[in-house]
């Protein structure tokens, strides 16, 4: 007895394997992918200060998210880890409208950084139908590599979530519990152009940077006691920038809505 697949011309029959093959897969895919964690709760409303300077966020592990006065460019760096020169296709509002969010993990959940950005970017994706993709391009930055004479971190010793006091144009730049790509992100806002971690370091250290600013910058003193952030990072922390052409991750915007859906 010849079944079904029998009565399929051979010119076909690849075809349909192949279809079954894509079908099987994305079957598959759908019962072992876990779902994406998202917040229980959320309340999203335009910001009454819309004033870049008045933005603040909820310090990460305290078990709720709560947003003053962000931009949707900011809550984009946020939940990918991006910094404002990694977007694309970014429409003309993206910083210049600002919102409030409060929202609430499910229970027990601490929400460090790393339990945070995928809830954020659920909820970018959920209330403003945010879609995206990542392309790497390489552009002209840092290498951040270890110096001759080895590296100088202090391990974090207490169980703390990460912390950072930055003031580039004070050349100050401080946190607790951080990693090197972590580091290399600080780097980038102070060097500002793109940095990458090459150091091959783990762990989580404690950072502390004291550096001459910018001369340029407005305001700032033409003469200054305090080393380069270049002299400072080698003595400091026994690392250096080396400059180079480094990979820069972009996220794309394919689509964002301007509005929220409502709460």
């Amino acid at each position: 007895m010849r079944n079904g697949w029998d009565r399929i011309p051979c010119a076909h029959r690849s075809f349909a394997i192949l279809a079954l093959l894509a079908l099987s897969t994305a079957f598959a895919s759908s019962q072992s992918a876990p779902p994406q964690p998202s917040f229980d709760a959320a309340t999203i409303k335009p910001s009454d200060k819309a004033d870049p300077n008045s933005g603040y966020w909820s310090r990460p592990g305290i078990g709720r998210f709560y947003a003053h006065s962000l931009s949707i460019q900011f809550l984009i760096q946020l939940a990918y880890g991006v910094e404002k020169d990694q977007i694309a296709g970014k429409p003309a509002w993206l910083d210049s409208d600002f919102y409030d969010i409060e929202a609430k993990p499910e229970e027990g959940i601490k929400l460090s950084s790393d339990e945070l950005k995928p809830r954020l970017q659920n909820l970018l994706i959920e209330r403003f139908h945010l879609a995206t993709h990542m392309e790497t391009k390489m552009v002209r930055g840092y290498a951040l590599v270890v110096a001759k004479a080895g590296p100088k971190l202090q391990p974090t010793k207490a169980d703390h979530p990460p912390s950072w006091r930055i003031d580039t144009s004070a050349g100050h730049l401080e946190g607790l519990n951080w990693s090197m790509p972590f580091l290399a992100q600080m780097l980038q806002r102070a060097t500002s152009v793109p940095v990458d971690d090459e150091t091959s370091i783990a762990g989580s250290y404690d950072i502390k940077l004291q550096f001459a600013p910018d001369p340029t910058s407005p305001g700032v003193e033409q003469d200054s006691a305090l080393p380069t952030l270049y002299t400072a990072l080698r003595e400091n922390l026994g690392l250096e920038l080396k400059a180079r052409q480094v990979p820069m991750r972009v996220l794309v915007i394919d689509r964002i809505d301007r509005v929220p859906t409502a709460n």
